[in-house]
């Protein structure tokens, strides 16, 4: 595997490069354009600005994450060619930089939901936590709680986005007969008419699984379940068709197998995301350490099935609680710099763990 940590980029993060180099076995910086909008081209000068600034700490640039994809293609619009094509110009231009793989969703509207985005833990972090009975049918009221600490704080959200958020009803209108059958469709679509740029430019698409694993305000989800799964990778059999598999969200729904589900589709799976979560009765969760013990997620077994199938792709740890005075305003809510440190090191002691026996020959006398 090939340790990463996304990084939010200079001025939009206050974790720095430099921070990050002195974190054991971390070979790239997951990395994207925040400014821009879903649809739009990224240009080769703005990207080369990123390799200037990640080329000091020798920091590969290999995943991107994310190339947002235009509600238009997810609608189905007339309008959504011209939108791949789009797509299509972005894939070229990351080539010339050695990018070999793209994160992106299809998820409609929010890219993910959470209802407090610094809830204590308990002893004295905070997490990310999704109430169950918070996020029902007024989306306007958790958009303006997500919208209006990204203000106080100038921070960007991937997917929220506020010159979309601005005009949530007329997108929920827009997307009113998008049902799953014609989301399924039109990622199908997409898919299709990118996949001989990817093969051209020899980049892999991985899609992130949806967060929450299920339908909220009424938009479909897809990337929830095993089944669903089985059938976005038959829907579109192409070794440039991929997943971003992420144990988190799938791992949101205490009745995914995350670790069987990395064992049947290893060889699809482009990025791992490795995050830990805490399930309650009544159906809320919150993030958790990335210790086994510390969530329901299994994170043992899901880094003893990655090292079964010989994972050569690239990792990185996900969301972290706020560790030592990080808060609102010091980091990113679920990207602190403590924890998933932290989360690097069990991941990679896991790892060499399992290395060390599986390399172990018994002596003649055992």
């Amino acid at each position: 595997m090939q340790m990463t940590f996304r990084w939010y980029g200079e001025g939009n993060d206050s974790i720095t490069p430099a921070h990050i180099k002195q974190i054991p076995g971390v070979s790239g910086l997951v990395w994207a354009l925040h400014d821009k909008m879903p649809g739009e081209v990224w240009e080769i000068e703005e990207i080369a600005k990123v390799q200037k600034q990640l080329e000091p700490y020798g920091f590969h640039m290999d995943v991107v994450e994310s190339v947002n994809v235009h509600d238009d293609i997810k609608i189905g619009l007339p309008t959504r060619d011209q939108y791949i094509e789009n797509y299509k110009q972005t894939i070229r231009n990351l080539s010339k930089f050695g990018v070999k793989v793209i994160c992106y969703n299809f998820m409609p509207i929010f890219d993910w939901t959470r209802s407090d985005l610094f809830h204590p833990v308990g002893d004295g972090s905070t997490a990310l936590f999704y109430e169950k009975n918070m996020i029902q049918t007024d989306y306007n009221a958790m958009a303006k709680y997500i919208l209006d600490f990204t203000e106080k704080y100038n921070m960007t959200f991937p997917g929220w986005e506020p010159e979309r958020m601005s005009k949530l009803d007329e997108l929920f209108k827009a997307y009113a007969d998008v049902d799953h059958e014609k989301l399924w469709a039109n990622l199908k679509y997409f898919l299709e008419a990118i996949m001989p740029t990817c093969r051209e430019c020899d980049i892999k698409m991985a899609i992130h699984m949806d967060d929450p694993p299920w339908d909220i305000f009424g938009l479909p989800r897809l990337l929830i379940n095993e089944a669903n799964i089985d059938r976005f990778l038959k829907m579109v059999d192409d070794e440039y068709n991929c997943l971003t598999l992420c144990s988190g969200s799938l791992g949101a729904d205490p009745e995914n197998d995350v670790a069987a589900i990395i064992r049947k589709h290893c060889d699809r799976i482009a990025f791992a995301h490795i995050r830990n979560v805490k399930h309650f009765e009544n159906g809320d969760f919150s993030e958790a350490s990335h210790r086994d013990c510390d969530g329901d997620t299994g994170i043992l077994e899901i880094m003893r099935a990655y090292h079964d199938c010989g994972f050569k792709g690239y990792i990185r740890p996900d969301h972290g609680r706020h560790l030592w005075g990080e808060g609102p305003g010091t980091c990113r809510p679920g990207y602190g710099l403590y924890d998933r440190a932290l989360g690097i090191m069990y991941m990679l002691g896991c790892w060499d763990m399992l290395e060390r026996l599986s390399n172990h020959e018994p002596s003649e006398s055992a």
